[in-house]
């Protein structure tokens, strides 16, 4: 906010376009406004107005003249002038706005003075609460036309109405530029500027880029896009062979012309994204956001679907690749976006069908879930997403995932001739794809040298201060050949252009056994979950809380169906489908004289399994059977239970007339043999004839506060072999 005085020289060309006022505006002043200050603001558009049309600035300063020729006196004039460049159509962004409303709630403005109603706001919303403000306070306002009183009905609707035809005139104006537009980008000849491989011409159209490098590495994009099939994993490669993008400069000095630019993932969406590059013009691809904007935030532009679009002209320019094949990257493009109704890019997690596992109850998509980073679960999460009692069950990932790398394997197993062709000629093209990317990069290198050299050459030797700097450049393009050249050595040590031998041999071998490539360390997780999602598209699976049977059916590509049976684990026996059949085993085993080891071997003969999956019964998982049915009680009355020379501890203790809670101690000190039952975990001991003797010197030493024996009491002897217990 300036005075005049310190505005009186922003326009000298001013002075003869003072508007005026006739008497009955000048009327309308009274002694309580002059009392108060005058804010004369003023306002341009944009930084092309301000430096361009002078004459309406000129006008809008000349309102500081007016100011006095109505009574104030210039200490008194204040200019607002902060907002030139900004648009009316918002007033968050004008501060010079915000300053004049805030000085007219103090009670501080008589007047405020624009050149037209238009410079204050373009929008009602604005305008109106400038006008309620003054109203409120009672503050007047003036254009060029007059003096308005907000109090005063004929003028307020006066002003209304000017307020209204401010912000339909901006309606106009845009509405005819977006018209003017529309109808160029309907012929196909709107452009800002082109995307990396194209070139504008002189004429208006659009063709490939001249340089041969440029339109070669556009090209490898879509190429390697197609292999890798995600973004993420297509700016790895290019970043770990330092492959670099060819960028034309859209503004500045260096317009137009060619650089080389790392990688970066908004610029390979940009590229994968644009229709430019299949032959298609098109228009209205995005649009902005008005709500972000009017939220405080910045202005976002939202993707439109393709219907959406305004125009869409097919075979239009020079293309890169086919428009069907465009349409196949925008599939795939969305499906590797993690959305309840797309699978997702694959992950280096254990799970093998992450995205495309589906619950065969509810239909949902199965979320995978890992614990301590090592086992993976497949889970339904229809109860916790809309909290329900859980109807869904999920499954251990490790049996489902055998199942389907079984049938993806014995799927490919008659391909393996014609991938082991393919791999070869893969290898040897991704070669000579990167070789000719060196050889392009080393000559381009090469004429930045002789271009550099051609410069130094041309000017007088004598002129130091120009060939000084040319000499430098000459020799830093000598430098990054040199450079270049030993990248390029260290490449053809690495990779050579053609595969040797033993390489070819090894990449045939690998492709013909497919299950060893399967298992290949260098094959990662997401390179086993790509492979499935080649030929599967869904996996439906079919989960039953009470039984370890479960059901799959395989969605293959091009429509076919298979239907798989499996075993899961489960948490309990009682989850068994034949729970009931094994109970009754185990007792008809047990009551015909079988041991525990007899039993168990029996249950695994005959195809039972237990809960867990994890391996065939033992004679302990025998005992906790019978002791569930009833069929046994306290193992302590179980002698079957017992080898050779074995004591229970009570037993022992009472042939050595002790008390069990010493030989408990010298069983826990390593004194004696000892083990504890599978089930209720008693304490069994291992003495023969020799070590009841050494136990009894031991009793005969054995003295309260007495910790110091000899050795020879306090050492087992080795327990020989024993015959298997029952």
């Amino acid at each position: 906010m300036r005075t005049a005085e310190t505005a009186a020289g922003a326009s000298e060309v001013a002075v003869n376009a003072r508007p005026s006022l006739g008497l009955r505006a000048c009327s309308k002043i009274g002694s309580q406004h002059l009392d108060k200050v005058a804010i004369v603001y003023v306002r341009q558009s944009s930084p092309h107005q301000v430096a361009e049309h002078r004459e309406s600035r000129a006008r809008q300063y000349a309102l500081v003249d007016l100011a006095k020729a109505l009574g104030w006196p210039t200490e008194r004039v204040w200019l607002i002038d902060d907002d030139q460049g900004q648009t009316g159509t918002r007033a968050d962004n004008r501060s010079g706005f915000q300053r004049l409303l805030a000085e007219v709630t103090l009670d501080h403005v008589g007047i405020v003075l624009a050149l037209e109603m238009s410079r204050l706001a373009r929008s009602c919303k604005d305008w109106h609460h400038l006008l309620e403000v003054c109203a409120i306070f009672g503050g007047l306002l003036a254009d060029q036309d007059g003096v308005y009183d907000p109090n005063d009905a004929n003028d307020r609707l006066l002003l209304g109405l000017k307020g209204t035809m401010s912000e339909v005139e901006l309606h106009t104006m845009r509405n005819r530029l977006d018209r003017g537009r529309l109808n160029k980008a309907q012929r196909g000849e709107l452009f800002s500027h082109v995307p990396l491989g194209y070139v504008r011409l002189a004429s208006g159209g659009v063709a490939f880029d001249s340089d041969e490098q440029a339109r070669s590495v556009t090209r490898l994009l879509f190429e390697k896009f197609e292999e890798i099939g995600s973004e993420h994993g297509l700016l790895r490669y290019l970043v770990r062979h330092d492959i670099r993008l060819p960028i034309r400069v859209h503004r500045g000095p260096n317009r137009g012309q060619l650089e080389w630019h790392r990688a970066t993932l908004s610029t390979l969406a940009i590229v994968l994204h644009h229709p430019l590059y299949a032959g298609a013009y098109a228009y209205g691809r995005h649009v902005s956001d008005s709500k972000a904007q009017y939220a405080g935030g910045k202005r976002r532009l939202k993707v439109q679907p393709m219907a959406a679009w305004k125009v869409l002209l097919k075979d239009r320019w020079p293309a890169y690749i086919t428009w069907e094949r465009y349409l196949q990257n925008q599939q795939r493009l969305q499906q590797n976006r993690c959305l309840p109704q797309s699978p997702g890019r694959p992950r280096p997690g254990l799970a093998l069908l992450g995205g495309i596992a589906a619950c065969g109850n509810c239909g949902r998509r199965l979320a995978v879930h890992y614990r301590d980073g090592q086992a993976a679960f497949y889970r339904c999460n229809k109860q916790a997403q809309e909290a329900r009692e859980r109807t869904c069950h999920g499954l251990r990932s490790r049996e489902l995932d055998e199942l389907i790398t079984q049938q993806v394997l014995q799927a490919l197993q008659p391909a393996a001739l014609e991938l082991s062709v393919k791999a070869l000629e893969h290898a040897e093209k991704e070669r000579a794809r990167l070789d000719q990317h060196w050889q392009q990069q080393l000559q381009r290198a090469h004429y930045d040298v002789d271009l550099a050299e051609r410069r130094y050459q041309a000017v007088d030797p004598a002129h130091r201060l120009v060939a000084a700097t040319l000499e430098k450049q000459w020799d830093e393009s000598l430098h990054r050949e040199r450079r270049l050249r030993e990248d390029y050595d260290r490449f053809l040590r690495d990779s050579p252009p053609r595969l040797s031998t033993h390489e070819r041999a090894r990449i045939e071998a690998l492709a013909r056994n497919i299950p060893a490539l399967w298992q290949a360390p260098a094959t990662t997780n997401a390179d086993r979950k790509q492979m499935v999602r080649l030929l599967v598209e869904r996996v439906v699976v079919q989960v039953c809380y009470h039984s370890e049977r479960a059901q799959t059916t395989i969605h293959w590509k091009g429509g076919y169906q298979s239907h798989h049976a499996f075993i899961r684990p489960v948490h309990s026996y009682a989850q068994l489908h034949d729970f009931e059949p094994l109970l009754e085993r185990v007792v008809e085993l047990r009551q015909s004289g079988g041991t525990a080891a007899q039993i168990a071997r029996a249950l695994n003969d005959e195809g039972f399994h237990t809960p867990g999956c994890r391996g065939p019964f033992t004679p302990a998982m025998v005992y906790r059977l019978l002791l569930r049915r009833g069929f046994i009680g306290n193992e302590r009355e179980q002698d079957d239970l017992l080898g050779d020379n074995e004591w229970w501890l009570t037993d022992l203790a009472r042939e050595l007339q002790t008390n069990p809670l010493k030989l408990r101690d010298w069983a826990a000190r390593g004194w004696l043999h000892n083990r504890r039952t599978p089930i209720q975990k008693c304490w069994v001991l291992w003495a023969d004839r020799q070590e009841l003797k050494r136990l009894k010197a031991l009793l005969a030493q054995s003295r309260r506060g007495i910790n110091a024996y000899a050795s020879d009491l306090t050492t087992p002897k080795t327990r020989p072999p024993t015959a298997q217990r029952r």
